[in-house]
């Protein structure tokens, strides 16, 4: 679900601009908490005023779509889904049917690896810092008969979407803030943003820059904190970092992560951190998610279907593999 906590990804990805020379142009900056996360919003406009205001209507836009998919706010589409579940199919606005359309595809492309019904874990696995003992083999399993994307029916001609088992629940968590993050910079560009970048815990999308210079991201290394493997420089592209290392339970002092195999509904294990690169912040978001649970082996199928994305895998002995098609 969105967690009412701010998921602190700040040591995932660092990111910096040169702005050495902006002449008439003016940068305009924007921290908020949407979606149960931290976003930073950096716009690029003609004036000072212009784009003050363009931040603000990006955070605008991304809580519009806080309320089309939260599944902790009690009256948003997606709530009422989970509501009904077992009993009877919701109409929902398009926009909400096209992403669910788009998650139940990725589920099948990664056969249930990526399952935004995995959400009936959540009183399972608890990341809150509320959990006291691990859950056992019982309860996980118990949960686990409520995921299925095969039972989550979409029906195009009333725009329907209906959830067949009682107990079943949907979850935009992953792809949620990356879907935002797109839209926001979507809307910047229509607006006429001169360029921008939308930071959602982590989950980056850019655009346009000053001079042609890039927007310069640094890849993270946990097991060397102040040496990033990789620098990245972005034009008009998205990167996202999922890790185990930032939110995740400890128990006999072993690390449980907050990104469940919806198939076992244990958490991910072998692989500490991965980071994508490529056009769409919601597609890269899928395939680190992904490859978080697949790992560098079973990945490369994976990747191998998005040649326009590439990924750094950094396994849990601290080794960087690099993935693309």
């Amino acid at each position: 679900m969105f967690t009412k906590s701010i998921l602190n990804k700040s040591f995932l990805i660092l990111f910096s601009l040169l702005f050495s020379t902006f002449f008439s142009q003016h940068l305009a900056v924007k921290d908020t908490v949407l979606m149960g996360c931290s976003f930073q919003i950096k716009i690029v406009g003609k004036d000072s005023i212009t784009a003050h205001t363009l931040a603000q209507e990006a955070a605008e836009e991304i809580s519009r779509i806080e309320h089309l998919l939260s599944d902790w706010l009690p009256n948003t589409p997606v709530s009422q889904i989970n509501q009904n579940a077992g009993k009877q199919p919701i109409i929902v606005p398009k926009e909400v049917f096209d992403i669910t359309q788009r998650a139940k595809n990725y589920a099948e492309i990664t056969d249930g690896i990526f399952d935004i019904t995995y959400a009936s874990m959540d009183k399972i696995w608890r990341f809150d810092g509320s959990m006291t003992s691990l859950p056992s083999s019982e309860d996980i399993q118990k949960a686990t008969r409520n995921i299925g994307y095969q039972h989550l029916i979409l029906t195009p001609k009333d725009q329907s979407i209906f959830l067949e088992k009682e107990g079943m629940k949907i979850n935009f968590g992953s792809i949620g803030k990356a879907y935002a993050a797109d839209k926001a910079k979507e809307k910047m560009i229509e607006k006429g943003a001169l360029s921008g970048l939308i930071n959602a815990s982590g989950d980056i999308t850019t655009w346009g820059n000053k001079n042609s210079s890039p927007w310069r991201i640094g890849i993270h290394n946990p097991y060397q904190k102040h040496i990033p493997i990789r620098i990245l420089k972005l034009y008009n592209e998205a990167v996202t970092t999922s890790g185990d290392y930032e939110k995740y339970v400890l128990f006999n002092n072993k690390r449980y992560s907050h990104i469940i195999n919806p198939l076992t509904g244990y958490p991910s294990t072998g692989t500490t951190s991965v980071t994508v690169v490529g056009e769409n912040a919601e597609i890269c978001n899928l395939l680190s998610t992904s490859l978080m649970i697949l790992g560098a082996e079973r990945g490369k199928k994976l990747i191998k279907q998005y040649p326009k994305y590439t990924a750094y895998l950094i396994t849990d002995q601290g080794k960087i593999r690099h993935l693309k098609p």
